[in-house]
């Protein structure tokens, strides 16, 4: 008779409801091969929403924190590991930011294991997503916009904190252009790694809504920048591009700059350009209404409402029956403004 097989990496599970209290039992021992199997099971079973609601609503969450304090990296990776199964979900990131773990958690930013870093990295990013994550998290927004400037070497890790700024600029803009972000995200914007490019153009654009960023973007010459990205071949890292040059085309110096850049007519190019699959012409939504915004404020300009009337004809064309109802309004509206008689 073949014997039941262990797996030796992970502690063996009790049935039911009594799993969780016995493996977070486990993990109060001194012996750290015992803990990372514990650690392992748990991480397994919390792939299950209702073993992931246990942890959270029966208070197991707070036996973390000795753990985050381990002197072993392997188990404060596996515990943030962890914590970050726990914020795949609403509940377990509205658990995470009403415990005492938050201020344990950013130091390990500062980890010296590689992996427990990156770990790190992915539960404040899980949290940002939350409004009262990136709330939670504005307390952090110096040390955060240094770690940018330290430039990690692991690129998953920076564009997992490119991603978290942006979260947090979106709820206090003038709070991450008081720490030099717009100097210190423009460095990223012509990464190798088009995942660090499309977070960094996403953190330029909620840099630049304040009428201050969009003034910061102009002075620092971070719009030919941009203007480059909209010829980027991933579509996302265009978007966010396109969706920074929308804003900052709203000011009389961000109109000038992009005229002088010829960038309206690739903004033409992005909107008339059309996919016959329709997951692509799905994805390509947003980066055809930030560019048709950016047309509209551009046409508020003298000289580009003059080159606009001599293409007039491409932005009709985006005004079908055919085309998405948000794009077409977007191109009713650029139309009207081109054609505005005084």
């Amino acid at each position: 008779m073949t014997g039941v097989h262990l797996d030796p990496n992970r502690a063996p599970v009790a049935f039911g409801r009594l799993a969780i209290p016995e493996l977070f039992s486990q993990l109060e021992e001194a012996d750290t091969g015992k803990k990372l199997r514990a650690l392992a099971s748990l991480c397994d079973l919390t792939h299950d929403p209702e073993r992931l609601y246990q942890v959270v609503s029966e208070g197991f969450l707070g036996h973390l924190e000795a753990l985050l304090k381990d002197q072993e990296p392997a188990v404060r990776t596996r515990t943030c590991e962890l914590l970050h199964l726990l914020t795949s979900h609403n509940i377990g990131r509205h658990a995470l930011l009403s415990s005492p773990l938050l201020p344990r958690l950013a130091l390990l930013l500062d980890d010296p294991s590689a992996p427990c870093r990156t770990r790190a990295h992915r539960v404040m990013n899980s949290l940002a997503v939350l409004p009262a994550g990136a709330d939670a998290l504005q307390s952090l927004l110096a040390k955060l916009m240094a770690k940018v400037e330290e430039a990690e070497a692991e690129e998953e890790v920076q564009a997992l904190l490119l991603s978290t700024l942006s979260c947090v600029t979106r709820q206090d803009a003038l709070a991450a252009l008081a720490c030099r972000g717009v100097a210190l995200v423009a460095c990223k914007l012509s990464h190798a790694c088009s995942d660090i490019r499309r977070e960094a153009a996403g953190a330029m654009m909620a840099l630049s809504v304040p009428v201050e960023g969009k003034r910061q973007v102009c002075e620092a010459a971070v719009l030919p920048v941009l203007a480059g990205l909209l010829r980027d071949p991933d579509v996302d890292v265009q978007a966010n591009a396109a969706g920074a040059i929308m804003n900052a085309v709203v000011i009389t110096t961000g109109k000038r700059q992009c005229l002088d850049l010829d960038v309206l007519p690739v903004l033409l190019d992005l909107v008339w350009e059309r996919r016959k699959d329709e997951d692509e012409e799905r994805k390509r939504k947003a980066l055809v209404l930030y560019s048709l915004r950016a047309l509209t404020s551009l046409a508020e300009a003298p000289e580009g409402r003059r080159r606009l009337l001599e293409q007039l004809p491409l932005l009709v064309g985006r005004t079908t029956p055919e085309d998405d109802p948000d794009v077409c309004r977007a191109a009713k509206t650029a139309v009207s403004v081109v054609t505005w008689l005084p």
